[in-house]
């Protein structure tokens, strides 16, 4: 599958990123977007990551930029130094993907792009042009002003007492995170630190990482457990039983708060912020943050998120202790850092905090190396056909009671539950969602489906 924008960013197999690709796509990103003061440049641990950092930097200084190298950062933070110094950015990363693959994300001085800056940038491709360019800058120390955020906004109590334990594989953001709870008054113990790449996926987390993360809680007695994909932009969290909170609960809790008036979120999300009736409006989007940027547009104090967490704060806010403003990028320290503020504040359990939530839960699960053109053959011979979606249904001893067919195909059931299927936007995968009314009932229906697309797909 050659490279391609898909969900978040371009993503492609490390043998097809090429010098020549990436430096036609770094250039035409300058061509056809503002890039203002200049340009940052961050990367994550995977092993390729530097490789292609260094041809991001020669292709834009080819282009007469002026790169600040800010070295390995989360993905928020590199947005954030980029945003305040009124600066474009690129950050070399795959996110959750293995390290096989790699990617790059574009932001303009006022955020992360949109789908219609992607369209900009494959108009503009072409040869990059060779050069030298001012020299380059470094900032290692870019990450400050991402948790001078948050220490600002929620102050050294706000998690106080708390003893969290941190998941820190090869999260490029793990002493980051560190820090900042630690600033925030909670106790802190690092688990489980990687030297090689794990992709790590907070919104299909697999069997053997939720059974790390449960004997993690019986054994340390933690409050919480943390952690991030590997570039810092999606959040995950259990509870004191070492329990996954879904990311889009997380974001729910989030949202209310910092005292959102709009939600924007993809289909695939629970429908829990419509139930909770905490917002005066509600919007659904295909998956991706672009899409969800682009429901923010206008809207009244919007916060986004997606089912895998990551948060988009679109207004400026206020946390207990000082100024929040908004960042219009996926984060995934305000999802951690909101809602234990919040169970703390009320005197709560995380697990009590959750559960004041509707009981909407989700489950998914891909299937991995699937070819694209097949998974979208499959899926609009069940979109056209309905004895087929019916026979599949049957199989799972459901009915159909609607379908969705914004961003795949979600069918909503005479149960109440929700099955949603779609290929990945920048993998060779085939996602399976499911929600339902109980954590073990979204699970076994996921499971379900799964085995039956195996089969099939």
């Amino acid at each position: 599958m050659p490279p391609k924008f898909g969900t978040s960013g371009l993503r492609g197999l490390v043998t097809e990123l090429t010098d020549a690709l990436v430096g036609a796509h770094v250039a035409a990103f300058i061509r056809a977007c503002d890039t203002g003061a200049g340009l940052y440049v961050g990367r994550d641990f995977r092993p390729s990551s530097p490789a292609i950092t260094d041809t991001v930097t020669r292709a834009a200084r080819a282009m007469g930029l002026r790169v600040t190298d800010c070295g390995a950062v989360p993905t928020p933070a590199l947005a954030l130094a980029a945003m305040e110094a009124g600066a474009a950015a690129i950050m070399v990363t795959g996110s959750h993907i293995p390290a096989d693959r790699n990617g790059l994300k574009f932001y303009t001085p006022e955020g992360e792009i949109t789908k219609e800056d992607e369209a900009a940038i494959l108009a503009e491709l072409s040869d990059a042009p060779e050069g030298e360019g001012p020299e380059p800058l470094a900032a290692p120390g870019a990450g400050r002003a991402y948790l001078a955020r948050y220490t600002r906004a929620y102050g050294p109590a706000a998690l106080e007492g708390l003893r969290i334990g941190l998941y820190a594989h090869s999260a490029v953001g793990r002493d980051l995170l560190s820090s900042c709870l630690t600033a925030l008054g909670a106790e802190v113990t690092e688990l489980a630190r990687a030297e090689h790449f794990i992709p790590v996926d907070t919104e299909a987390v697999p069997e053997d990482i939720r059974a790390s993360l449960r004997a993690w809680a019986a054994e340390g007695g933690f409050d919480a457990i943390v952690s991030t994909d590997g570039d810092g932009d999606r959040p995950l969290v259990t509870d004191a039983e070492g329990r996954v909170i879904p990311g889009d609960v997380l974001g729910q809790i989030t949202a209310r708060a910092l005292g959102a008036e709009v939600v924007v979120t993809p289909v695939s999300s629970n429908t829990g912020a419509e139930l909770c009736g905490a917002f005066g409006q509600v919007i659904r989007t295909r998956i991706g943050s672009p899409y969800v940027i682009a429901g923010m547009q206008g809207a009244a104090a919007p916060v986004g998120y997606e089912a895998n967490g990551g948060l988009l704060l679109g207004f400026d806010a206020t946390g207990p202790a000082g100024p929040l403003p908004k960042l219009m990028t996926r984060d995934a320290l305000l999802p951690i850092i909101a809602p234990l503020a919040a169970a703390k504040a009320a005197g709560q359990s995380l697990a009590a905090r959750v559960a004041a939530e509707p009981a909407r839960f989700t489950a998914t699960d891909r299937l991995q190396e699937m070819p694209t053109d097949r998974s979208q053959a499959f899926l609009q011979g069940l979109r056209t056909d309905a004895a087929a979606r019916g026979a599949l249904l049957t199989e799972l001893q459901e009915e159909e009671s609607g379908m969705d067919t914004t961003d795949g195909l979600r069918l909503s059931l005479r149960s109440g539950r929700i099955l949603h299927l779609r290929p990945s936007g920048n993998a060779p995968e085939f996602r399976v969602y499911a929600e339902a009314e109980t954590a073990e009932a979204a699970r076994d229906l996921m499971q379900r489906a799964f085995a039956l697309l195996r089969q099939r797909v």
